[in-house]
C-alpha cells in the first residue's frame, strides 16, 4: 500500500477524510488514531486473507488456543514494528506534526485478563504468528476488561474499564458466523436405529457473535486470528421475559471475571466458561468439516489447547457435539476427543483449582452434566480395576466427587497432554497435587517453562537497550533470542558497560518523570529502584516487601547515620474486587509511603510508590527502569512467573525465592548474578505437611518483626485506625501461611547484599549483562517451538517457510 513517508502521508490525508468527512487541521487526536488503525488494519487484510486461505487449503495441522483472558495491552506499536513499518510511518506522520509516541497513548489497552495467564496466551499468540505456526486464539470480548483502578486515601476503588469507549480500530465483526450457545432447559431421550439418543430442549439460547482480530507476525506474511466472542440476545421466544433474557444474556460477555461470591454470581461465572467452549468449538469444527470432513481423523488434524481449567469444559461439549449431533459411539467419540485437548495447569495452589457445585452446574447445563457424569462412571470403573478396593484413592481421583465438578481432573483425564509451566512446578504437580493422576498416567505430564515475547518486552518497550544491543551484536536477536548471548563477549568492555549503565539511568529518569507527573512525588534516578508489580496475592507476598520497609524507615530513626544506597520502592497491583486482605495490603503500603517519604530522619533515602492501575502499557513504562526485581514469592505456590522474565531481559537484577521459573532463571545466570534468599520448596512443603513452625516464636525473639507488627496496630502508621488488625492476626493468630516472618532474616540480609553491590557500578552492570544476555531462553518463541513440537504436532505450513 505504501513504501515511504510520502505515499504513506497521501493515504492517511484521503483515508481521514473519507472516514471523518473533515480535513486534517480539523481532526482530533482520535480521528487521527482510527485513520491510521484502519489505514494499518487494511494494510495486513491481503496477507490475513492469504493466510487464512493457505490454512483452509492446505492439509496441515493446526492448533487452537482457548483462554479466558488474552491481555493484549494496546496493539498499534506491535503490529508497525511486526510489519516493518514503524519507521515509514513515524516519519510521514511527524512530516504532519504529528507525534507517533503520542498517539499511541490514544489507543485504550485491550485489558481482556487478570495478569500472567492471559499475557502468556498472548505473547504465545504473537510467537504462533512469528513462527509461521497455524495457531489460532479464541477468547471472550469482554464489554468491560480487568476494573480500572484508582486510589483514594489509600483504599482501591474499582471502576468499570472502559476499552470499548470508543470501538476498537483492529476488530472485525462476523455476524454471519455466529453461533447459539443453549442454557437450562432439559434433556430428553429418543431412539434412533435401535440407538438410544439424547437432545437437549426448551433451551434459552443465546447469540455467539464472532469478532475477528488480527495477529500479526514479526516480518512475515503470517497473520494468525484471535476470535473473540460477544454474547447477543437471539430469535426473541413468545413468553419469555424479555428485558430479563437481554440483561441476562449480556451480561455473559460483560466483566471479566464477574464476583462469585454469591450464587448469581457463580452461575455467571459458570456461564462465561460454557459460552467461550460451546461457541469456539461449533466454530472449530465448522472450520474442519469445510477443509476436511472426516470427524473420525478430526485428531490427526486438530489440537485444541486448554489454558487453565476455565475452559475444560470443550472436553464434554465436543463429546456432545459428536454423540448428539453426528451419531457417534461412546468410545470412538472419546478417543477422538481424548487424543484432541492438551492441557496446562496454573497452579499449585489446591484451593486454587476449580471445583463446581452441582448444584448450579446440572440445572444450566444439562446435557454437559450427564456427558461429565458419564465420564466419571466410566473413569471410576477402569480406577477399580486398577486399584480395587482402594476407595479413598477412587474417591479422591474422581471427576465428580462431594456433589462437586472437579475441572481439573476432568481436563487430565479429557486430554493427551499435562503440562506444567516451570520445571519446579511440573515437579510439584507429579509429586504433590496431581500425584495420583501421575502414577496412573505417566505419560501425559511434561514440563513447558513459560515465556515472554522478547518483541514486545524487549524491541518495542525499551528501543535504548535494543538499540545498544543491536549496534554492538546485530539485528539477529530480533528474530533468534538466543543470539543475545554474544553479549557476553563485552563482559570486560568497560565502554559497552557504562553504556548500559546509562540506558538505564534514562530509562529511570523517563520513570521518575512519570512518578511525578502522577503520584507528585519527587524520586532520585541514582537510587536502587526496587520494584514489585503483579497481581496482589498473600503468596506474591508484597507484605513482606513493605513490612521490610517499615524495618528500614525504623533503622533511619533509631540511627541518623544509619548507612544504605537509598532506595525507591514501586508498587504496581490490582486486588480482586473481593479479596479483602488484599486490600488491605494496599492501604498498607499507602500508609508506610505517607509515613517515610518525607520524615525528616529519613532525608529522602526511602522513597514509597504505588502506581495505580497496574496494565500491560504501564508494565512497558516501568520495567525498563528496574534496578531489582522483586519475585518473592513463598517457595513452591508460583507456578511460573512471567515478570521476572520481562525484568531480567531488562537488564534488572532477580532479588527472589527459590520458586517458579526464578530458578531457571538461576540456572541460565549463575548465583553471583541473581539474589536469592528463604525457604526453598522442600521446605515449606515439610512445613506444611509435619508442621513445626511457629510464627509467635519469631515475633518474640527477632526484635526487628516484633517491632514492625507492633507497628501496625500502634498509633505509628497515619490514618491506620484498625485497619491492619486483620494483617497482624494473620501472621500471629493464623499463623502466617505464607512464612513471611520465616523468611524475614533472609529477606533484609539478601536486601543489605543488594545494596553493596550497586555501589559498584562496572560490577553491577556486568551482572545485568550476564541477565540480558540468558534472557534468550526466555522467549516464548523458544516454549511455543517446544509445544508445537513435543504436544500439538504442528509444523510450518510450505508457503509460509
Amino acid at each position: 500500500m505504501f513504501s515511504d513517508p510520502i505515499e504513506f502521508k497521501e493515504l492517511f490525508l484521503k483515508k481521514l477524510e473519507m472516514m471523518y468527512g473533515k480535513t486534517f487541521p480539523e481532526s482530533t487526536s482520535q480521528d487521527q488514531f482510527f485513520t491510521l488503525g484502519h489505514l494499518i488494519r487494511e494494510y495486513i487484510s491481503m496477507n490475513w486473507i492469504h493466510t487464512n486461505e493457505q490454512y483452509r487449503f492446505n492439509k496441515q495441522k493446526q492448533v487452537y488456543y482457548l483462554s479466558i483472558e488474552f491481555l493484549l495491552g494496546r496493539l498499534l506499536r506491535q503490529n508497525l514494528t511486526n510489519l516493518g513499518i514503524y519507521e515509514i510511518v513515524d516519519k510521514g506522520l511527524l512530516d504532519l506534526g504529528i507525534d507517533l509516541a503520542e498517539m499511541e497513548e490514544v489507543e485504550h489497552d485491550a485489558g481482556l485478563g487478570n495478569g500472567g495467564l492471559g499475557r502468556l496466551a498472548a505473547c504465545f499468540l504473537d510467537s504462533l504468528a512469528s513462527l509461521n505456526l497455524p495457531g489460532h486464539g479464541y477468547g471472550i470480548r469482554y464489554k468491560h476488561g480487568l476494573f480500572e483502578q484508582k486510589i483514594v486515601n489509600g483504599f482501591q476503588m474499582e471502576l468499570p474499564e472502559q476499552w470499548l469507549r470508543h470501538g476498537h480500530v483492529w476488530e472485525v465483526r462476523k455476524s454471519d458466523l455466529t453461533v447459539e450457545v443453549p442454557f437450562w432447559g432439559k434433556v430428553e431421550s429418543y431412539t434412533e436405529k435401535d440407538v438410544l439418543r439424547f437432545r437437549h430442549v426448551d433451551a434459552e439460547i443465546v447469540a455467539a457473535v464472532p469478532y475477528d482480530m488480527p495477529v500479526v507476525g514479526f516480518e512475515t506474511s503470517t497473520v494468525n486470528t484471535l476470535r473473540l466472542w460477544s454474547a447477543e440476545p437471539a430469535a426473541y421466544k413468545a413468553g419469555k421475559d424479555m428485558m430479563k433474557y437481554k440483561r441476562d444474556t449480556e451480561a455473559i460477555t460483560e466483566f471479566l471475571y464477574p464476583d462469585d461470591t454469591h450464587e448469581e454470581g457463580k452461575i455467571l461465572r459458570l456461564k462465561q466458561q460454557y459460552f467461550l467452549v460451546s461457541a469456539s468449538i461449533r466454530s472449530i469444527l465448522d472450520s474442519y468439516l469445510y477443509r476436511n470432513g472426516d470427524l473420525k481423523e478430526l485428531h490427526e488434524n486438530i489440537s485444541i489447547h486448554i489454558n487453565d481449567t476455565h475452559p475444560v469444559l470443550a472436553i464434554p461439549e465436543l463429546m456432545r457435539v459428536l454423540l448428539d449431533e453426528y451419531s457417534f459411539e461412546w468410545e470412538e467419540a472419546w478417543e477422538i476427543t481424548t487424543n484432541t485437548f492438551a492441557y496446562t495447569n496454573h497452579t499449585t495452589l489446591s484451593e486454587a483449582l476449580e471445583r463446581w457445585p452441582i448444584r448450579i452446574f446440572q440445572p444450566l447445563l444439562p446435557r454437559i452434566h450427564m456427558i461429565v457424569n458419564e465420564i466419571n462412571e466410566r473413569f471410576c470403573r477402569e480406577l477399580w480395576k486398577e486399584y480395587p478396593g482402594e476407595w479413598k484413592r477412587i474417591e479422591d481421583m474422581a471427576i465428580i466427587s462431594h456433589d462437586e465438578v472437579k475441572m481439573a481432573h476432568l481436563a487430565i483425564v479429557g486430554s493427551f497432554s499435562v503440562n506444567g509451566v516451570a520445571k519446579i512446578h511440573t515437579e510439584i504437580l507429579k509429586q504433590r497435587e496431581m500425584n495420583l493422576f501421575y502414577q496412573y498416567y505417566p505419560g501425559k505430564f511434561n514440563s513447558k517453562t513459560n515465556g515472554i515475547t522478547h518483541r514486545r518486552w524487549l524491541l518495542n518497550s525499551n528501543p535504548s537497550l535494543s538499540n545498544l544491543i543491536s549496534s554492538s551484536i546485530g539485528d539477529e536477536w530480533i528474530k533468534d533470542p538466543s543470539k543475545l548471548v554474544k553479549l557476553k563477549e563485552y563482559h570486560h568492555d568497560t565502554a559497552f558497560l557504562k553504556d548500559l549503565y546509562d540506558v538505564k539511568q534514562g530509562n529511570k529518569q523517563k520513570l521518575a518523570g512519570l512518578i511525578y507527573e502522577s503520584n507528585g512525588i519527587i524520586v532520585d534516578p541514582s537510587s536502587i529502584f526496587d520494584i514489585q508489580v503483579k497481581r496482589l496475592h498473600a503468596y506474591k507476598r508484597q507484605l513482606m516487601n513493605v513490612l521490610h520497609i517499615l524495618h528500614l524507615y525504623n533503622r533511619c530513626v533509631e540511627d541518623p547515620g544509619f548507612d544504605f544506597h537509598p532506595r525507591t520502592f514501586i508498587f504496581g497491583a490490582k486486588a480482586s474486587p473481593g479479596y479483602y486482605y488484599a486490600k488491605k495490603i494496599i492501604k498498607l503500603i499507602h500508609s508506610v509511603a505517607d509515613l517515610v517519604n518525607d520524615h525528616p530522619l529519613v532525608k529522602g533515602r526511602i522513597k514509597v510508590v504505588f502506581l495505580e492501575n497496574y496494565r500491560v502499557s504501564l508494565a512497558e513504562e516501568i520495567i525498563p527502569a528496574a534496578d531489582l526485581s522483586e519475585q518473592i514469592s513463598t517457595a513452591s505456590k508460583e507456578a511460573s512467573g512471567t515478570g521476572n522474565m520481562k525484568f531480567m531481559m531488562n537488564g534488572a537484577l532477580t532479588l527472589g525465592t527459590l520458586d517458579g521459573a526464578n530458578i531457571e532463571i538461576l540456572e541460565q545466570v549463575g548465583r553471583d548474578n541473581i539474589f536469592i534468599f528463604g525457604l526453598t520448596a522442600e521446605e515449606v512443603m515439610k512445613y506444611q505437611h509435619h508442621g513445626g513452625y511457629y510464627a509467635m516464636e519469631y515475633f518474640h525473639y527477632d526484635t526487628r518483626i516484633k517491632k514492625v507488627l507492633n507497628q501496625l496496630i500502634d498509633d505509628t502508621l497515619p490514618d491506620a485506625g484498625d485497619h491492619f488488625e486483620t494483617i497482624y492476626d494473620s501472621l500471629l493468630t493464623e499463623n502466617d501461611q505464607f512464612f513471611v516472618l520465616r523468611d524475614f532474616d533472609s529477606y533484609v540480609r539478601v536486601h543489605e547484599q543488594a545494596g553493596k553491590a550497586y555501589e559498584n557500578k562496572e560490577h553491577w552492570s556486568r551482572m545485568c549483562l550476564q541477565n540480558i544476555a540468558n534472557s534468550g531462553y526466555f522467549s516464548s518463541d523458544r516454549t511455543i517451538e517446544q509445544y508445537a513440537k513435543d504436544i500439538w504436532g504442528i509444523a510450518q505450513g510450505s508457503l509460509m517457510k
